[in-house]
């Protein structure tokens, strides 16, 4: 594990180096690492942001003074107060905290040409039909990484392979809410209309990020994804 400043009003709990040679492995201690931390309640701390090899954590400088001093400096205070949360956790002799299981939420997802803008572009990358990648996309099972870009936009790995497709060369300015798309090695979803680059492959109805609810994310790190393939019909009717 290392701690490392981001900026002055925030660190990193780095805990792996890599998240592609162990993705599974490397997700399920980085949530590990970002349940513990929040079970902890650091004072000062306003927000912790689990990612693909660390969590940030956000902190209130002033209230890590107020709360214990911080004689030798906000950080180094901030970064014993996380160690000791993380480290004794993780001993030989000491258990760890029994993790809940990740949820799996299922996504309808309509992959008609009208929200597929750019399936044929994938096709022709990956050298299959346009059948074939809606097949292999809505039969896979998926892990929300992290969440980021936008409020709820779900960064998922687990995608297959030979469906991996470069970003495009030059990004759309508004994409509508609820497009699933395919970005290099990983798939993922909008859920606002917002600028972005992802190979768009269909839409699903459901609502990702919602203000009014809490949490106002529909899917959260851990969570596991599976796609639902729906007719048009079936994906006016989700909205009616």
């Amino acid at each position: 594990m290392e701690i490392v400043p981001l900026g002055d009003s925030a660190l990193v709990v780095r805990v792996r180096e890599q998240f592609e040679d162990a993705p599974e492995e490397t997700l399920n201690e980085v949530l590990r690492v970002f349940q513990l931390l929040q079970r902890a309640a650091i004072p000062g701390v306003i927000e912790l942001a689990p990612a693909y090899t660390g969590v940030a954590v956000f902190f209130d400088t002033i209230a890590v003074i107020r709360s214990n001093g911080a004689i030798n400096g906000v950080f180094d205070e901030l970064a014993k107060r996380i160690r000791s949360a993380i480290i004794p956790a993780s001993g030989r002799h000491r258990r760890r905290p029994a993790a809940s299981g990740p949820r799996l939420i299922e996504i309808p997802v309509c992959y008609d040409p009208e929200f597929g803008f750019d399936l044929d572009r994938v096709a022709e990358h990956t050298k299959l039909s346009e059948r074939e990648v809606i097949d292999i996309h809505s039969t896979g099972e998926y892990r929300v990484a992290c969440i980021g870009f936008v409020p709820g936009f779900p960064f998922l790995a687990g995608l297959p392979k030979k469906l991996a497709t470069p970003r495009r060369d030059v990004p759309r300015k508004e994409i509508p809410a609820g497009s699933v798309g395919i970005g290099g090695a990983q798939t993922g979803i909008y859920p606002l209309r917002s600028p972005g680059g992802w190979n768009l492959i269909g839409r699903t109805p459901l609502k990702l990020f919602d203000p009014t609810k809490d949490p106002p994310t529909l899917l959260c790190p851990g969570d596991r994804v599976r796609f639902r393939a729906i007719t048009r019909e079936q994906f006016e009717s989700f909205k009616s």
